[in-house]
């Protein structure tokens, strides 16, 4: 079925950045510029952005980002983070999607 937005809800009812939380966290490698895109799009907070930037590796960079602002955000964050993420790691959600 699909979500409000008619794209990043699995037919499980789980929304694809839960769904693939650890292959997300283990392979995401661009965060820098995602985490830019999310600033720019007011998912994240400056005090936010800031605190996740100083984190020296990309999985706790990519934990921090799931345990604050897309646990508390809700749905439009998460869709938000799934598009910044088909836009700067197209392969890697065209690789999960095609998961079964």
């Amino acid at each position: 079925s699909a979500g409000a937005t008619g794209v990043n809800t699995m037919a499980d009812d789980k929304h694809f950045v839960d769904k693939h939380r650890n292959q997300l966290i283990e392979r995401v490698s661009n965060i820098a510029a995602i985490l830019d895109e999310l600033l720019e799009e007011d998912v994240i907070q400056p005090e936010t952005y800031d605190k996740i930037r100083v984190l020296s590796i990309c999985q706790e960079k990519m934990r921090e980002l799931y345990s604050g602002p897309l646990k508390a955000g809700g749905i439009r964050c998460k869709d938000k983070f799934y598009n910044i993420l088909r836009k700067r790691e197209r392969y890697l959600v065209d690789e999960l999607k095609d998961m079964k």
